[in-house]
Parts: C-alpha cells; sequence; structure tokens
C-alpha cells in the first residue's frame, strides 16, 4: 500500500493546490513540478531511509568523548535530503530556494517521517532558518539562515532546562554583553552566555559543518539579577563552531559542550542532549562563556521563538500523523496476510472450515477503520493548515489575516490531536499483530515507542489545552473561533443537500453547538481557575470535532469523484468517526461546562 495516492487526492482533489499556480509567486508550478518533488522526496525516503529504520532504533548515538558517532545511513540521508533541496523548498529563488507551496512541501516531508522520523529530515533546522529570515538581521539571515537552508549547517532551538522544562519563565541561562564594543559586532550584539539547556535534539553530531543553536535566555539587569517572568527572555545564535562575516569557520570551537546524551524511548536514531554553555570546556579568546549574538530586542526572545515553536508544533504532529499512518499500512497488510479463527453462522464454528485471514473478522476491521479514520483524518487536517500557512503568505490582505487567526486556533489541534490520537493507532497496529505486535520481528512496536514522544514534544496536553481554551478561543474578541465556526457550517450546507451525507451534517451541527456552549460555560465565572481545571477535554472534543469536520469535508470530496475502493474506504473512514468518535464529545465537555473540580481540588495527602 502506498501513501502516494491519499496524499495526490488530499491536494489536488480536496484541497484544490491547482489552484495556487495562479499566484505571482507560484507561477512557475505546475502539477507536473508538484508531482516532481513528491516523486523525489518519495525516492529518497524509499531508498536513504525506510531501510534503516530499525538499525538507527538499535545503534544509538554514542559519544567517544570528543564526538557523537552515528551510523553511516544517517549520514548519507541527510546529505540525500539536503541535496534534494528541501531544506529551502519554500525560500525565494534569490536564496536558492523553490517558492515551493508550504502545502507540497509539507507533502513531501510526510514521506520521511513515515519512513523513518527519528533520522530526521531537517524540521529543526528549517524552522530555526526560517526564524532569522523573519527576525534577523541581514549579516544573520546571508551568515547562518542561508548555509542551513544549503545544508551547510544544522540547527537547534534550545528552550528548555533541567530545573525548567516547558515553564520557561524560569530559565536561568544568563547573557552579559561581551566587551566594551559588544554592540558593533557585525553578526549582532555579543554576548557571552552561561547556562545549561536540555532535551536539545541534533544538539551534537558531525552530520554538518556546523551546528546553530538559537538559545533563549536572561539579560540580567542594572543590579545583575535576572528579570522575572517571559518578558525578560532574549534569543542568541549561538554556533558551535565561530564563524566569520562571509559565514565560514574560523578554526575557533565555541564554548558549548555536550554533557551528556539521553536515551529515550523512542527517536532513537536522533541525538537528544544536555549542552552545557559557557562552561569553560572550550574558552573563547581565553575566557569562558559561549558567544551569542542577540537576535531582535533584547526582552523580546520568546516572541521571536514562537515563530519556530509554532512551526515545530504542526511538524510534530505531522510526524505523529506519518507514524501512525506506517503502524496502520504495516497492520493493515499484516491483516491480510494472517490466517486465524474461522467466522461464526448461526450454527456456530465449522472446525473444519479452512482458516480467514483475520481482516475478515469484525473486531479486525474494526480496529484497522479506527486507524485509518484516525491518521487520514490527521494527514487531512495537516495539509488544511499547510494550505492555511500559504494563504496566510500570499493571499489577499483579509483573508491572510483570517488565515492567520484560524491558524492560531488550530495549532494545538493540529500538534495534540495526531499526538494522542495517531499514537492510539500505533496501539491498535500492535493489538492487530497479537503476540507478534510486542516482537521486534515486526516494526510496530518502534512505531508506537517513536511516537509516544510527541504527546511531549513542543508542549503536552495541558499545555496546548490551555493554550486552546485560556487564549486562542478568546483572542481577538473570539474571531478565531467565529472564522472557524463559519467555516464548518459552510461544510455543514454543502453536506446537508447531499442524502448519504445530511446526518453526519446535522451531527457535526450539534457537536459545533456544544463546543461553543461549553466555551461560554467554562467561562461562566471568568475565573481561570474554573475555566481551565479541564483544558484538556475541552482540547479532546474541540479536537474531535474539527475532525469531523475535516472529515466530512473530504468526504465531499470523495463523493464527487468517480467509484473505486478509495472513494469507499473514505466514506466508511468518515462514518466510523461520526458513528464511533464524535459521540465521545459529551462526556469531555459535560465536565468542562460544570466547570468540575474533581481533579483540581482533590488534596494531595489523597493521593
Amino acid at each position: 500500500m502506498s501513501l502516494r495516492p491519499t496524499l495526490d487526492f488530499l491536494l489536488h482533489q480536496w484541497l484544490g493546490v491547482a489552484s495556487l499556480q495562479l499566484r505571482e509567486r507560484f507561477a512557475d508550478h505546475s502539477r507536473e513540478t508538484f508531482d516532481a518533488v513528491l516523486d523525489t522526496c518519495e525516492r529518497i525516503a524509499r531508498e536513504k531511509y525506510a531501510p534503516f529504520n530499525r538499525l538507527v532504533d538499535t545503534q544509538e548515538p554514542q559519544f567517544d568523548g570528543e564526538k557523537v558517532i552515528l551510523p553511516q545511513a544517517t549520514h548519507d540521508a541527510q546529505k540525500a535530503y539536503a541535496g534534494s533541496g528541501m531544506l529551502s523548498a519554500a525560500q525565494d529563488y534569490d536564496v536558492g530556494g523553490m517558492q515551493l507551496p508550504y502545502t507540497v512541501e509539507a507533502s513531501a516531508n510526510a514521506f520521511f517521517a513515515m519512513a523513518s522520523v527519528s533520522i530526521g529530515s531537517g524540521m529543526l533546522t528549517t524552522g530555526n532558518a526560517n526564524l532569522l529570515m523573519k527576525h534577523g538581521t541581514d549579516a544573520q539571515k546571508r551568515v547562518f539562515a542561508l548555509n542551513e537552508f544549503n545544508g551547510r549547517f544544522s540547527g537547534t532551538m534550545c528552550l528548555s532546562e533541567p530545573q525548567a522544562g516547558s515553564s520557561l519563565s524560569d530559565v536561568m541561562t544568563r547573557a552579559l554583553p561581551d566587551g566594551d564594543h559588544f554592540e558593533s559586532d557585525p553578526l549582532g550584539p555579543r554576548y557571552r552566555l552561561k547556562g545549561n539547556k536540555m532535551w536539545i535534539s541534533a544538539g551534537e553530531h558531525e552530520l554538518t559543518e556546523n551546528i546553530i543553536h538559537l538559545v533563549l535566555a536572561k539579560i540580567p539587569d542594572e543590579h545583575g539579577k535576572l528579570v522575572p517572568g517571559v518578558k525578560g527572555i532574549s534569543l542568541f545564535i549561538v554556533p558551535k563552531k565561530l564563524v566569520d562575516t562571509e559565514g565560514q569557520l574560523t578554526g575557533e570551537r565555541n564554548d558549548v559542550a555536550l554533557a551528556g546524551l539521553n536515551h529515550k524511548c523512542g527517536w532513537r536514531g536522533t541525538t537528544n542532549t544536555l549542552l552545557n554553555f559557557g562552561e569553560g570546556k572550550y574558552p573563547v579568546r581565553g575566557e569562558a562563556g559561549a558567544v551569542g549574538y542577540l537576535v531582535g530586542q533584547p526582552g523580546r526572545g520568546l516572541q521571536c521563538m514562537f515563530h519556530m515553536m509554532n512551526e515545530a508544533r504542526i511538524g510534530v504532529g505531522m510526524a505523529a500523523t506519518m507514524l501512525g499512518m506506517a503502524g496502520y499500512h504495516a497492520s493493515l497488510d499484516y491483516a491480510k496476510n494472517r490466517p486465524q479463527g474461522r467466522p461464526v453462522s448461526t450454527g456456530g464454528k465449522d472446525a473444519a472450515a479452512p482458516q480467514v485471514r483475520i481482516i475478515e473478522h469484525a473486531d479486525v476491521k474494526r480496529m484497522l477503520l479506527a486507524q485509518k479514520s484516525y491518521c487520514e483524518g490527521a494527514l487531512a487536517l495537516e495539509l488544511y493548515c499547510a494550505r492555511l500557512v500559504d494563504e496566510q503568505h500570499t493571499g489577499a490582505p483579509e483573508a491572510a489575516d483570517d488565515a492567520r487567526l484560524l491558524l492560531e486556533v488550530l495549532t494545538p489541534i493540529a500538534k495534540s490531536w495526531p499526538s494522542e490520537w495517531c499514537l492510539e493507532a500505533n496501539s491498535l497496529a500492535i493489538q492487530v499483530h497479537g503476540g507478534y505486535g510486542y516482537t521486534r520481528d515486526f516494526p510496530v512496536e518502534q512505531y508506537w515507542r517513536d511516537n509516544r514522544l510527541n504527546m511531549i514534544h513542543e508542549g503536552t496536553h495541558g499545555i496546548q489545552g490551555m493554550d486552546l481554551l485560556g487564549r486562542k478561543v478568546l483572542m481577538e474578541n473570539g474571531k478565531g473561533l467565529q472564522l472557524l465556526a463559519g467555516r464548518i457550517n459552510a461544510t455543514i450546507e454543502r453536506a446537508i443537500q447531499v442524502p448519504e451525507l445530511a446526518a453526519h451534517a446535522n451531527a457535526l451541527g450539534q457537536a459545533l453547538a456544544q463546543v461553543g456552549a461549553a466555551t461560554k460555560a467554562a467561562w461562566a465565572t471568568g475565573d481561570p481557575g474554573d475555566a481551565l481545571a479541564n483544558a484538556v477535554p475541552y482540547l479532546q472534543a474541540f479536537g474531535h470535532t474539527v475532525l469531523a469536520w475535516i472529515w466530512l469535508d473530504v468526504a465531499l470530496a470523495a463523493q464527487a469523484s468517480a467509484e473505486s475502493p478509495a472513494r469507499t474506504g473514505r466514506l466508511g473512514a468518515m462514518r466510523y468517526f461520526f458513528h464511533y468518535e464524535l459521540p465521545k464529545i459529551g462526556a469531555w465537555l459535560q465536565v468542562v461546562s460544570a466547570r468540575d473540580q474533581t481533579c483540581a481540588s482533590l488534596p494531595e495527602a489523597a493521593f
């Protein structure tokens, strides 16, 4: 089974990406160029990534005291990916990019996430460079971002610290001006950083000439104290190796040292590190302190970093989706070929009858259909968000602003929903395999381990739930939520005219009304403690409603297509989601609407 037909349907028959070719930025593109990009990425993923997914899981990164050792396959994959031009696919022609729509770029990157997510395909490097293109100086763009886009350098994001995971207001890394003329450095105001960063993916390796760390740190006030809260956070470029104004290595190592490798249950092919900044292991000009260059304004670092964080959240959602999809494809293949059991008829089982393949059992079909509805629905959601990115960047002013607001509301869903439900798909894939699913003879246990990390990557469900209910549905007087409701109602109005879809359209309308009523009830007292006590159930119900909408919209496109097994499958997955999944929102929203304090009020001693 191939991913490509699903991508082609979503891109061309559902999202209509051909319409983007009418815009000036994409005028040189066509269905042929889009297909060529997908063909190239599918081939590289098949040849350089998929065959080595188990290898990188078993041959974890090792530190020999001087450098991190990775399998040769990882080096070959990184070289092939950089050579494809995908690191700069969406960039302007004059900086070496393809001016490719982000919708197509995201679709092409899906092949790599499905083939081997932990080998990686440059998500952090591209996000790092994109942030610098938005917030960096001309010199920072030329020296750092462009060399990330061409594959010479790679990038990281350094936020968390050992004592402060998601609580960024508690970061302790300090940045002090480096000398009397620190502000006149051509690469940006120059500081010396000291502190520790934890959970830094791709923080140390030999895959590229240099690693460009984007580091959150605080500049002390005139009394030498760190400003409390997030308002005191600034953002710095801290290269592993120092460079000159032309981006060439000076031969001097920056004071950034690997303190240790973290060994996670999944994504074992990606180095995950604890980094020490400024401990003096690699003194620069005889002094301890990692040299860093300020990005943007002092105290505005988190606002800059959100550019990369939001991009990474959609990337995490896509990674979770494709890991779920990989498990679905594996379990579907297994179910089609594994004989076991016999059908039950009115006369009971006939022990003399030949065994049937397990896909012929209703419960196995249930598990496969659940996976299909989760994973293909999540893929459609991620591509819809990608299409909003293109609209935000190239649409008319009003449409672009609408896309911005819709992305604000949908980003917590795009990150968290696949991370929860495509992980459930991986669990079902193991279940379909039975006892073999727990063994390393089959890939599904690795997919589950790899995907388990995505529930925590880029903010837990609790953080995303508070972001959604505490900020996103309220921002700009609820305009983003109103825009989303308008899009959902437009789909309902179209679907209600189709007899086969009318009942589902009505169910979606009722779900949307329940979400709206629960949103108001949650905030009825105006007390954030009351509202946010059940932010995760709200996130789950909101996400299921969004996915039901996505599936109904996809079903409209499927309904209009020619009869085929794929059409039957899409409509079946839509029906499954409406019959088995959407009804769950009632239980989630009940505690939200009641502002139930069962969890929040239970005293610690009672646990």
